[in-house]
């Protein structure tokens, strides 16, 4: 099983920030903002991915893994009770939620995208809407999205 950071590029800046104080064992990362649209203030990218294009799932930065169920049914209830983007999750109103897709196995294939072509993930897009974060997403101090949220921890064993 591979780890979602070991898709990721290793951010050379090393950054200190909330989440490095905050999980200081893991390597701090970067998976960069896949498009933004500077005079809109735009930003979009993967929220979470949970299969690799190949089928592998992923665990992410707190070793966890997120089932495509589970982050499907995270994704319709963030869009449906809040879509508001924080800021570093210590406050809100930086941004708001324009754009959200779960893309699944079977709605790839409802919509014609090839199996093998993009992974099994949430793609989101956010309009930022305070200048000092839209200057942190643009100089690269803010260079991905960090999704909140709770639930049980379940183990799980490796197979061989």
């Amino acid at each position: 099983m591979k780890r979602f950071s070991d898709f990721i590029e290793k951010d050379m800046a090393q950054k200190a920030n909330k989440t490095a104080q905050q999980f200081p064992d893991i390597p701090k990362r970067k998976f960069r903002i896949a498009k933004s649209d500077d005079d809109r203030m735009l930003a979009f990218g993967w929220a979470s991915v949970s299969m690799r294009v190949d089928g592998e799932v992923i665990e992410d930065w707190q070793n966890d893994i997120v089932e495509p169920e589970e982050l499907e049914n995270a994704a319709y209830s963030f869009v449906e009770l809040y879509r508001e983007g924080g800021e570093m999750h210590e406050r809100g109103g930086a941004a708001v939620l324009i754009e959200s897709v779960i893309f699944t196995e079977e709605k790839m294939l409802a919509i014609g995208i090839p199996a093998g072509t993009l992974p099994v993930g949430w793609w989101i897009g956010f309009k930022v809407l305070d200048e000092d974060v839209w200057q942190k997403v643009k100089n690269g101090t803010y260079s991905m999205f960090s999704i909140e949220g709770e639930a049980e921890r379940v183990e799980v064993k490796e197979e061989q």
